[in-house]
């Protein structure tokens, strides 16, 4: 609580020094920086501004650099545009520059505007879009002019700037050895816009706060409310039952108790708390899920706090902040886990804990790092960055973890369970089709995900297309529910898989919650042929390569609820039922 205070604090100061960095008096230079260009159709394939044949003006270069390390893994690349412009001081049509396209430079252009390109500049951090062209279609053969001509509106607030506007326009067909001017114009107005409200103009209310998004989260809502009656009523029924009976039994001599009618999950009592199959692995899993949930909470608080939405990167900044100091997270709960079970090797497991979803982030980010740097595109990762994710991994998260896992081996490594493991596991006797573990699993992921179905849809449309992510509250609403609904949904499933007596609970809890991330993954495909306009090699190792990071992500954090609580309800039946 202290350390998520102190975020809190560092981040409220920060916001507040950001507001002073933003002052400038008349006539003090504004800089605008060019970013990126890409195809509209995805967001995410993006190569440098002047990757196309546009020119610079005169005024001397500053350079290109990136601020956070969240802007570098996000690909964004800022370069001076050489346009001058004065804080409060208009600027009639000016020319920027001449240039005469070449057969390359026309090539490159026609391709920009047949796929729709548009580009993204930055003001003062205001993010601004243009497209490059446009298709004339009421000719034959269409003409494909391109914008050269850029109107920039800006409205200031006493000191600050507060809005920014583009138009574009002097569209001029393109062809080789044209002669192309480019030029550019700003006007200022003084506008009313509070400095804190003027990203507000960026967001959609109508499409997140929209009565569908509301009755999605009262929907879920009523599951939980259910699914919370149901495990009650299952525990409530079953402990009823066996303090009825046990009360019989008092009265009955020691043959008939022995002979009592012991059945179903009271006959694996000696296995149940047995350790799984491959417990290194598991302790694993369990670890990093722990530390994914803790990362997401404190995540989506500190952007409910910061308004991330406000800074370029800042999110993904503050997510491998987070995750770097929450390692210990991880090394408590799966090195005292992997205690219990008897485990010798922590160190093994502290590496594979440490490791786990690092190295398939790494590895799916080499990949697509690969073909990025292939394509020229933005997205490809500086080495730089990588040797700094390197250290980060090696030098940060590594000793944390260790940290971690020698405190949880010492303070909760000890096993205490209320029944004895027998010296022999119990054969597991054939069961009916419908209580196959592999059924249970796939069935036990359908309600969390019909629970986060519609949020889905949002939080992909704010990644993969150009809505601005910023009801963070509902984000943590739902991420509740959806705690709540796993760990209902793999209890009854677990109860299920008891009464079969097939005490192989503990995996089955796990990849019961875990199936959750695959009908996200399943939905992920849906829409990416039905909801996007996405194709190419890039675009698609790109979209499936990160929503695959994603689903084990989220699969290990559902999976770990899952299994915490089924833990909880198993250890407090076997308590509460008297078995010697």
């Amino acid at each position: 609580m202290r350390v998520l205070i102190s975020l809190l604090l560092l981040f409220s100061l920060l916001v507040e020094a950001d507001e002073h960095d933003h002052l400038y008096e008349v006539d003090e230079e504004v800089v605008l920086w060019m970013n990126t260009v890409g195809p509209y159709s995805n967001r995410q394939e993006t190569y440098t501004y002047f990757s196309l044949p546009f020119c610079k003006g005169e005024k001397k270069e500053i350079g290109h650099y990136h601020e956070t390390m969240g802007e570098s893994l996000l690909g964004v690349e800022l370069e001076f545009s050489g346009l001058d412009i004065k804080f409060r001081t208009n600027t009639k049509k000016t020319i920027v520059c001449q240039k005469k396209l070449t057969e390359t430079d026309y090539k490159t252009l026609l391709y920009a505007i047949q796929n729709s390109y548009y580009y993204q500049m930055y003001l003062d951090d205001m993010p601004i879009w243009g497209m490059v062209g446009e298709i004339d279609n009421s000719v034959n053969p269409p003409a494909y002019k391109l914008y050269t001509h850029k109107r920039l509106d800006i409205g200031y607030n006493d000191k600050q700037v507060v809005d920014v506007n583009l138009t574009t326009d002097g569209r001029v067909d393109i062809r080789p050895g044209a002669e192309l001017t480019f030029t550019y114009e700003v006007q200022w107005s003084k506008s009313e816009v509070d400095f804190s409200k003027r990203f507000d103009k960026y967001l959609d209310p109508s499409f997140f706060q929209h009565r569908i998004h509301w009755f999605s989260i009262f929907n879920s809502f009523m599951m939980v409310v259910f699914l919370v009656g149901l495990v009650w009523m299952i525990l409530v029924r079953t402990l009823r039952k066996d303090y009825a009976r046990y009360q019989k039994e008092d009265s009955l001599d020691d043959l008939d108790a022995d002979l009592g009618d012991e059945y179903g999950w009271k006959q694996v009592h000696g296995d149940v708390f047995r350790p799984p199959s491959m417990p290194l692995l598991f302790s694993s899993c369990i670890g990093a899920g722990y530390h994914v949930f803790t990362v997401a909470v404190i995540t989506t608080i500190l952007a409910i706090v910061g308004e991330f939405y406000t800074e370029r990167g800042s999110l993904l900044s503050a997510a491998i902040f987070v995750y770097a100091a929450c390692s210990p997270v991880n090394g408590y709960a799966g090195g005292s886990m992997y205690a219990r079970f008897g485990g010798r090797h922590w160190i093994k497991q502290m590496l594979l804990g440490a490791f786990l979803l690092p190295s398939m982030v790494c590895g799916v980010a080499f990949l697509i790092n690969f073909i990025a740097i292939y394509y020229h595109a933005s997205r490809a990762i500086p080495f730089t960055i990588m040797l700094a994710v390197s250290a980060i991994c090696l030098f940060v998260i590594l000793p944390l973890t260790l940290v971690g896992t020698v405190i949880g081996r010492n303070m909760a490594g000890t096993a205490d369970y209320p029944c004895r493991v027998n010296a022999v596991p119990r054969p597991i006797p054939d069961k009916k089709w419908f209580v196959q573990p592999w059924l249970i699993t796939l069935a036990g992921g359908v309600l969390p995900f019909g629970s986060i179905f519609i949020e889905m849809y949002f939080i992909f449309t704010s990644f993969w297309a150009y809505k601005i992510y910023y009801v963070y509250g509902f984000m943590l609403l739902v991420t509740i529910i959806l705690s709540i609904v796993t760990v209902c949904v793999t209890i009854v499933c677990s109860y299920f898989l008891l009464n079969a007596e097939d005490y192989r609970w503990r995996w089955t809890s796990f990849a019961c919650g875990a199936s959750t991330a695959f009908y996200v993954y399943m939905y992920s495909m849906y829409y990416f042929f039905f909801k996007t306009k996405m194709y190419g090699l890039f675009q698609t190792v790109f979209y499936f390569g990160y929503m695959g990071i994603f689903a084990a992500a989220l699969g290990l954090m559902t999976g770990t609820i899952g299994y915490v609580g089924t833990a909880k309800f198993v250890r407090k039946i076997y308590q509460t039922v008297k078995i010697d």
